[in-house]
């Protein structure tokens, strides 16, 4: 994920900086051209070409924009205009950024403007489907079933992303750890048994040979192993910078061990979001583009962008669904008996439920299995470095009571 800082033309004729955050420099365009968009420049932030504003905190969380969506709903709801509701909640908002977003959807407001529009200037707090939402609200009359429709969004989509956050801080400290135990081991705890164990004489088992080599290798080449580190996640950060290479990682996630949870994943947000859209009135093709859009993984996102050109030419949306057989059976199963009830909404709704669930299930089982297995990958690592030195000891030992 990366920063783009960017210079457009909006519909209406006017000019906007800002930043955005994307995947890949190809999605940032798609993204702004999506909304209809003239792009003067766009070019990754970086230390001397970020935006310095001192107001402007990180981007709001998921958790943000669901407690902004409540209490707007909440403070609307009660009779109060838009324009004050927005005042009252720049003052309750605890992220910098949102807090300045709102102020200045504000005094757009004020000059005019509809708060769909105002917040379409604020890409990096409001999304797509956001303001996509807003403006069919304000359309509608339904202002405030736009926003509680987006609060629930926000609220699974924070709960989807602080269980993945939970099943990752463990592994992540585990390895850390055995990480920071190997080299304390291998710089400074082997090299003292070393002068000793050549002063045995004799050949070495194999696993003490190999532990001195490497304890060797880490103290006078430690500078290749770092460099061999930095190249790969150098050159992943370029492989992503482009499409195709984005496209072929994306693709290595699905055949990895753990590819069922983000299939699970990829559909829940799916199904969620085109819900989500189409209970609020948004055609299937306008609501299918923009949620190709949101998807994490570009193989489901060119799979959602297939899916719209067949919707396009007057297919019903369960056949390429099935046709393209990324998303799992359930998934086009339920879309048709949707579309035949007329219920897709909520057949779509029900879908998201029982994967977000199945989401929930496959992560806590993920960390109970990690715990052990990082353990014992610990264990094993250090117990074969202490196994190697001891080794030729226990020989020495017996070869001294044999004389």
């Amino acid at each position: 994920m990366g920063t783009y800082n960017y210079t457009i033309i909006r519909k209406d004729g006017r000019q906007l900086k800002g930043s955005m955050d994307a995947e890949t420099k190809e999605l940032a365009i798609g993204e702004l051209k999506a909304q209809g968009n003239t792009i003067i420049s766009l070019e990754e932030a970086n230390a001397l070409n970020s935006n310095v504003n001192i107001n402007i905190g990180g981007k709001p969380s998921p958790r943000d924009m669901s407690v902004f969506c409540r209490q707007f709903v909440s403070i609307v709801d009660a009779g109060v205009p838009v324009i004050s509701a927005l005042e009252m909640l720049s003052e309750q908002t605890n992220n910098k950024r949102l807090t300045q977003a709102i102020l200045d959807c504000k005094k757009s407001i004020e000059k005019g403007s509809t708060l769909a529009d105002a917040m379409a200037d604020h890409p990096d707090c409001f999304s797509r489907i956001f303001v996509t939402l807003v403006r069919s609200g304000e359309e509608s009359g339904a202002l405030s079933q736009s926003f509680e429709r987006m609060g629930k969004q926000f609220e699974k989509e924070h709960a989807l992303k602080a269980l993945i956050k939970k099943a990752s801080i463990y592994p992540i400290m585990l390895l850390s750890v055995t990480f920071i135990v190997i080299v304390v081991l291998l710089v400074k705890v082997v090299p003292q048994f070393k002068e000793m164990l050549s002063e045995l004489g004799g050949k070495m088992p194999a696993i003490t040979t190999f532990v001195l080599n490497a304890s060797d290798f880490a103290r006078n080449y430690w500078y290749i192993i770092f460099t061999v580190i930095a190249a790969i996640f150098v050159s992943l950060k370029l492989i992503r910078t482009t499409r195709e290479g984005a496209y072929r990682l994306d693709q290595l996630k699905l055949k990895l061990p753990g590819k069922s949870l983000a299939v699970k994943q990829n559909t829940a947000s799916f199904t969620r979001t085109l819900a989500t859209l189409l209970a609020s009135g948004i055609p299937m093709i306008d609501a299918l583009n923009i949620v190709a859009g949101t998807m994490k993984n570009l193989v489901f996102e060119d799979a959602v962008n297939k899916c719209r050109e067949a919707v396009s030419v007057g297919s019903s949306l369960a056949t390429p669904l099935k046709e393209h057989g990324v998303f799992p059976p359930l998934v086009h199963h339920m879309v048709g008996i949707g579309e035949d009830t007329g219920n897709i909404d909520g057949m779509l709704d029900k879908v998201a439920d029982y994967y977000d669930e199945e989401v929930r299930e496959a992560t806590e089982q993920l960390i109970a299995l990690m715990e052990p297995v990082m353990i014992l990958i610990l264990a094993g690592i250090v117990g074969s470095i202490v196994f190697a030195i001891v080794l030729p000891m226990g020989s020495m030992v017996s070869a001294l009571d044999n004389i």
